[in-house]
């Protein structure tokens, strides 16, 4: 039997869950300065949102940023390893968009890792066509 999980959103979280999320992502270069951000990162959102075990431990996280009433993007949508496949990130994002269309914010993108498409079609959201994402710094 799989272990359950429950969401929620928060405004602090512990750095090193977080930090270990990020890693298993590939998404983290080591500083102090990085570990720094994490908290400010978390209370700036718009919404930080965590899919916590029952031992509650977090297992998956997914944020919003926006203004609250324009745009608004979800970002940083990530699951530990061993939890994969269990529809938490699904859920992560299908609770997110939720959360931007009961404030009234109807444009939600998000920037899709090449093979995760069909996932995020299946929540509703599809290719921004004729426009292309961009990085500074990037050429």
């Amino acid at each position: 039997m799989r272990e359950a999980v429950e969401y929620e959103v928060v405004t602090a979280a512990p750095v090193e869950e977080i930090v270990e999320l990020y890693k298993t992502a590939g998404w983290w270069q080591e500083s102090p300065e990085a570990r720094a951000v994490i908290p400010p990162m978390i209370r700036g959102s718009l919404c930080f949102m965590v899919a916590r075990s029952l031992s509650g431990r977090i297992v998956g996280i997914a944020r919003v940023i926006s203004d609250g009433f324009s745009d608004a993007y979800i970002q940083d949508v990530v699951v530990l390893p061993d939890y994969r496949g269990r529809g938490i990130g699904t859920e992560l994002v299908r609770r997110l968009t939720q959360f931007c269309l009961d404030r009234k914010i109807a444009w939600i993108g998000l920037i899709a890792e090449p093979g995760t498409q069909d996932v995020y079609a299946k929540l509703g959201y599809g290719p921004l066509t004729d426009y292309q994402p961009m990085l500074y710094g990037k050429k």
